[in-house]
């Protein structure tokens, strides 16, 4: 409807409800349990509408499209409404979710990167005629066949990924596993994404577990490191002043290399420098013994991976935990992707320097 003034000036206003559009499938809409659904909605008279996604009257989305995952096979009612100031349409359609068995596993690995450390080259092997792209296979191959991948100092991280969405239900969804044990502790930070552009890589926005040391005033966010690598391997089998460290809070130092690990610590795949990103967690590393022989590093409460036993429920991880890169509060549906990256800088003398590990997945929301 157009109403004109008498200075010739009009203004449309929308004198109906809004007109829905929706798909039709041939054979009706179906999706595989724990996959992604989505469905693209047209609308007419819509200026100004707010519109409202319902599964069995329940609301899921307040969005134009529905972009939803259902954990459990069955049939299910969806109704899209959309509202503008003279009236509200609705459509409905009946969704078939079928059920699909799925590997409870890591399946794909999208990207290796270990900084530093004493198993870095042997967990996997490297060689210096490997690539970015070997090494990434020879990752996936560990982690999909039982074999750990060990992610070396601060910063160094693994991606990976599954064959189906790993749902964000009440409680704890996933852990991944490591080598943690009584007082030994090599925490990795957990990052989780969403494939929301659908090409089935992990190139989407990432998102953090924040575990409880997240908001400590000890705990650095967007902290820099940077590795540089050794001229020559040392001749001393315990050189304490081994692979060179910067960082972008104004300090430098040394990896150390110990006895337990002949091979070089530095990726050998990689150039002189080798430069990661991510939150760094002070460590609770500590001397028990007072004269280096006898280390600790205690457990973070919750939220961290190679953190606690795998067994245990104080390493799992609860999806509804994530924050967006302000450290706000997200509310995903389901992930897809996982990123573990060490948080830790520290050293333990024999022993070496807090190298997280990672051995395997598992999503607890399956059987």
């Amino acid at each position: 409807m157009t109403f004109t003034f008498a200075d010739g000036r009009t203004i449309s206003i929308n004198a109906s409800a809004p007109e829905i559009t929706l798909p039709n499938p041939a054979g009706g809409f179906t999706v595989d349990k724990m996959q992604w659904f989505k469905v693209e909605a047209k609308t007419a008279n819509a200026s100004g509408a707010t519109y409202k996604w319902l599964v069995n009257d329940q609301e899921v989305s307040s969005t134009i499209d529905l972009f939803y995952v259902f954990a459990n096979a069955g049939t299910y009612n969806v109704e899209f409404r959309a509202k503008n100031g003279v009236g509200e349409s609705s459509k409905n359609f009946t969704l078939t979710v079928a059920e699909k068995t799925y590997l409870n596993r890591i399946t794909r690995v999208f990207d290796f990167f270990p900084a530093p450390g004493q198993f870095i080259n042997t967990l996997p092997a490297a060689t210096a005629a490997d690539t970015d792209e070997t090494m990434r296979a020879k990752a996936e191959t560990a982690l999909t066949t039982g074999s750990m991948v060990s992610l070396g100092g601060f910063g160094g991280y693994v991606q990976f990924g599954f064959d189906h969405t790993i749902v964000n239900k009440d409680g704890a969804d996933f852990v991944v596993l490591g080598n943690a044990f009584t007082d030994w502790s090599e925490p990795g930070i957990v990052m989780v994404s969403y494939d929301a552009n659908g090409n089935g890589i992990a190139d989407d926005e990432w998102f953090e577990i924040a575990g409880s040391e997240h908001n400590k005033p000890t705990t650095i966010k967007n902290y820099e490191i940077t590795y540089y690598k050794p001229e020559t391997e040392p001749a001393n089998a315990n050189e304490p002043n081994y692979i060179r460290w910067t960082d972008n809070q104004g300090q430098t130092g040394y990896l150390a290399k110990n006895q337990f690990h002949r091979q070089s610590f530095y990726p050998l795949w990689k150039g002189n420098t080798v430069t990661l990103k991510g939150t760094f967690l002070k460590s609770n590393i500590y001397d028990k013994s007072g004269t280096g022989t006898n280390w600790a590093n205690p457990a973070y409460e919750w939220g961290y991976t190679d953190n606690w036993a795998n067994t245990d429920a104080r390493g799992y991880i609860d999806i509804s935990w994530a924050v967006n890169a302000k450290g706000e509060s997200v509310k995903l549906k389901g992930i897809d992707f996982i990123k573990v990256y060490n948080s830790n800088r520290a050293e333990g003398g024999w022993l070496g320097e807090v190298s997280t590990e990672v051995s395997g997945f598992k999503d607890l929301n399956l059987p």
